[in-house]
């Protein structure tokens, strides 16, 4: 059942953590991480819970998801997806075109009902911080800002949630795009988007990156950008975004998504670019679930680049499945980026809890001392146990709030 407790203490004990062999006991008061220590000591709370040796671990942050076009996949059919997954520059900028026409349906409401459900079951397994995209054009207006900002201010003892003023459509191309960042941004959204790659010219993938950045230096906000989401490698999105950001003293505060193209790019031209995006701070999302080309994760590891798996969709134009089950999403990138060992998928689960934090700014996150407490407590043993079974959280602490009790 759903059960909120407000701030009240928490003390867990018998608390199995991951790459560790003893079982440990767990304090949090007025929401914060007070203790983590071996198991024996015990500490009277108003909320006792015994783990029993199972794991807890840090709760799941998606730091990329299309929240306002969550659930409509009936409606957008799967013409988009059949191009997007083509993979090809023209097929993936019609994937985005066709995909477009759901919103002739969106009201305010609408987008708040299906993105409600959403939030309901990213609450339920285990999220605690989300970073919501809602596209920002002259056909949905401010539709979706307007739904996804009523929802952040509702919910937000429960999930916190980031919301991305997007210009889906491009900026240059959809003349009135920018002035609608610029209100979206006035109305309370938190961060700065963009999806560059899609504009006609490199002149104009500038264009599109500065404006957006000239916004987010102006509002003192993050910026979002997706980038290189074709297999195209002449695109090179990215690297313009890393040298920007750089320059506008945006070091620590961009996120890059999808970034397909990188996958063909020669090692040389790779480590290059790696180093430009360790410069500017920027940290890269990707999420190989959804089409058949992705980041190559493995290499831009090695070259001490952050990178997170997020979401991206859930039952719309560009993915039919999803539920915001970071177990999930986690389950089926360790298959896909071949990491099916302990160490590998170790660091699968960093790409879904710890990463995402830090590339959307949660400073204090992590099963740590002084943190604040985001944590999940879950029936299983081991990290791989509960990707293998891809389990549902017994218990879920969100920003020191007790927000799930089975």
């Amino acid at each position: 059942m759903l059960y909120m407790d407000g701030m009240d203490d928490i003390f867990i004990k018998g608390a199995r953590l991951r790459g560790k062999d003893e079982l440990y006991s767990i304090y949090i008061q007025n929401g914060k991480i007070i203790s983590i220590k071996e198991a024996g000591e015990t500490q009277k709370a108003q909320i006792e819970i015994d783990a029993k040796g199972r794991l807890v671990t840090e709760s799941y942050v998606i730091a990329h998801v299309h929240l306002d076009k969550v659930g409509t996949w009936d409606i957008a059919g799967d013409t988009a997806v059949r191009a997007y997954h083509r993979m090809d520059n023209s097929s993936a900028k019609d994937a985005i075109m066709t995909a477009s026409k759901v919103k002739a349906s969106y009201t305010v409401e609408s987008i708040k009902e299906r993105a409600s459900r959403y939030l309901m079951l990213a609450k339920k397994y285990g999220v605690s911080h989300i970073r919501a995209f809602a596209d920002v054009d002259t056909k949905a207006k401010l539709m979706a800002i307007d739904a996804l900002c009523e929802l952040r201010e509702q919910l937000k003892s429960e999930i916190s949630i980031q919301v991305v003023a997007f210009p889906q459509d491009g900026v240059i191309m959809e003349p009135g795009a920018e002035e609608l960042v610029r209100k979206a941004l006035d109305k309370g959204a938190d961060v700065v988007g963009g999806i560059p790659w899609i504009e006609r010219t490199e002149e104009d993938q500038r264009a599109h990156i500065q404006k957006m950045i000239n916004l987010a230096v102006e509002y003192n906000k993050p910026v979002a950008m997706l980038v290189d989401d074709a297999a195209n490698k002449e695109l090179h999105t990215v690297e313009m975004l890393a040298e920007m950001a750089h320059r506008a003293g945006l070091d620590g505060k961009v996120e890059a998504c999808h970034a397909r193209a990188l996958q063909l790019y020669d090692d040389s031209r790779l480590r290059e670019v790696a180093q430009k995006i360790r410069t500017a701070g920027m940290g890269l999302v990707t999420d190989p679930h959804t089409g058949p080309l992705h980041i190559p994760v493995e290499k831009l590891a090695r070259y001490g680049v952050d990178i997170a798996i997020g979401q991206d969709d859930c039952s719309d134009a560009y993915y039919p499945y999803g539920r915001c089950k970071m177990t999930e999403v986690a389950f089926l990138a360790s298959h896909l980026l071949w990491r099916m060992d302990y160490e590998g998928v170790d660091r699968i689960y960093d790409m879904v809890t710890t990463s995402p934090a830090r590339i959307i700014g949660v400073n204090d996150f992590g099963l740590k001392e002084g943190n604040t407490a985001n944590l999940v407590l879950l029936p299983a043993k081991s990290v791989m146990e509960a990707l293998t079974f891809q389990v549902e959280p017994d218990y879920v602490v969100s920003q020191g709030h007790l927000t799930l009790r089975r």
